[in-house]
């Protein structure tokens, strides 16, 4: 657990990217899946640990406490006050930016949003593809874009780890109203401008780490939701299967 903490670029790179060549390419964008498992915990808590690192300065969790937090994901107590826990809070408070909300209205036009619900909201895919698709943009006023959230005030605040890069658009024509010809910007693929302290495969690991804690974050109890629906699922059939022997028995002379 503490090697988790104690690392926190080595555990990403391990989770390497089935799709590696599709994310080089990036001309299919749109299709990438996260495809995130809340029941991995190892990847909730690097999850965890990068939101905590890169989010929390600007972005809150109101609905979920540290104790919960580090309940759920098998945090010891000195390992949440280390590597975790901000100084000055307690682990019964709420997980909450220290970032004022005129600050960020100022900053950033609009007041970043809580993330509590945000996996459930948008889906765990819009978030994979959100963090995956910033682009080097020099109209916008933080000098980036991004391909699933167009004008984005969200600044690229993972550059470090990604690098930089270039979207290149391709021109398309089609018919309009009037019979006129219509021009239409594609995206076609994306160019490195700069290397960052991740390879392709280490910041898709990264990537996919974060979306799988704010899919834990959404709903901490879904992995004991779905535990439950295997015996559910297991008691309708057996009471099922003595209703139908019940049946049978009740039946048996009027057959």
């Amino acid at each position: 657990m503490a090697a988790i903490f104690a690392a926190p670029h080595l555990a990403a790179a391990a989770a390497a990217s089935k799709d590696e060549t599709a994310l080089q390419a990036g001309s299919d964008w749109s299709h990438w899946r996260a495809g995130n498992d809340v029941t991995d915990l190892p990847s909730v808590q690097r999850g965890a640990r990068n939101f905590v690192s890169y989010c929390l300065g600007c972005h809150s969790l109101k609905y979920e406490r540290w104790s919960r937090l580090a309940k759920d994901l098998e945090i010891p107590g000195d390992l949440l006050q280390q590597d975790l826990l901000p100084p000055g809070d307690k682990p019964t408070q709420y997980i909450l930016t220290t970032l004022p909300a005129p600050d960020g209205e100022s900053w950033f036009g609009k007041t970043p949003p809580d993330l509590s619900l945000m996996a459930r909201a948008r889906g765990r895919d819009y978030l994979y593809q959100f963090l995956k698709t910033f682009y080097v943009d020099p109209t916008r006023q933080t000098g980036v874009n991004n391909l699933r959230l167009p004008a984005t005030a969200m600044p690229h605040v993972l550059s470090e780890l990604e690098g930089l890069k270039r979207a290149v658009f391709r021109d398309e024509t089609g018919p309009g109203e009037g019979g006129a010809v219509v021009h239409t910007q594609v995206f076609d693929h994306f160019e490195p401008l700069a290397p960052g302290r991740l390879s392709v495969a280490a910041y898709d690991g990264f990537v996919r780490d974060t979306v799988n804690f704010l899919d834990y974050v959404s709903e901490p109890a879904q992995t004991v939701r779905r535990a439950l629906g295997v015996w559910v699922v297991l008691f309708l059939l057996v009471f099922t299967w003595l209703a139908w022997l019940v049946k049978r028995e009740y039946w048996k002379d009027v057959h």
